[in-house]
This record gives structure tokens, C-alpha cells and sequence, in this order.
């Protein structure tokens, strides 16, 4: 899924089109429509993403972890391996996990936490 159809998706799951989305934003009313052929500024991804409260990287297709917990909190995680194999899907879940811990530590840094 593109960003652009990630947010399409978000902004329907708010009821909203996108052209009510970006001008809720301050965009311009067809602003989205460009993110079919550009990539936006790493400031326009934030306010798009603290906007649906999701990670850039959800937006950016990265992840489809979509949430982050409202207290902006990372709970305790603990695998262990026990000689258990692990499939290839549950590989990638646990890499998407620990990119989604590292994305919330770097904004918990720029916020000064």
C-alpha cells in the first residue's frame, strides 16, 4: 500500500476525504494528490502522522503496526528462543517490533524526554 493510500485509509477511518484532511492541516486542498509523485518534507510526514497518531513509518510503509500507545510508552517485551523455530512471518514481527521501539525512542530523544 502507497502513502497516499494509507492515508486515503486513515482519512476514511475519520469519516473525512482528503481534501477535508488538508485543509483540517493547513494544506492546500489537492496537497495529498502530489504524494503520488513526490515525497514530502520529514516535517510534513510528522504532522501527517501526530494527525492520525500513527508512525512515520507506518506511513511510509515501513510497518503496518498503525497505532502508538496513547501514553507514549514502550511496555516491557521479552522473547525467548527454547530451541522453538520461528517462521519467517514471525521473524518479520519481531523486526517490525523492535523498528517500532527504536522509532519511538529517536521521537522520545527529539522531544527532549
Amino acid at each position: 500500500m502507497t502513502m497516499f493510500e494509507r492515508i486515503k485509509e486513515l482519512a476514511k477511518s475519520r469519516g473525512k476525504n482528503l481534501k477535508q484532511v488538508a485543509l483540517d492541516m493547513g494544506f492546500g486542498e489537492n496537497y495529498f494528490y502530489t504524494l503520488k509523485t513526490q515525497s514530502p518534507k520529514a516535517e510534513t510526514l510528522e504532522k501527517i502522522a501526530d494527525y492520525f497518531n500513527v508512525s512515520i513509518d507506518y506511513l511510509v510503509g515501513r510497518t503496518n503496526i498503525k497505532s502508538i500507545p496513547e501514553d507514549n510508552t514502550v511496555h516491557t517485551f521479552a522473547a525467548h528462543h527454547d530451541g522453538d523455530e520461528w517462521t519467517d512471518e514471525e521473524l518479520e514481527e519481531i523486526e517490525e517490533f523492535k523498528r517500532f521501539v527504536a522509532m519511538r525512542r529517536e521521537a522520545r530523544k527529539s522531544k527532549g524526554e
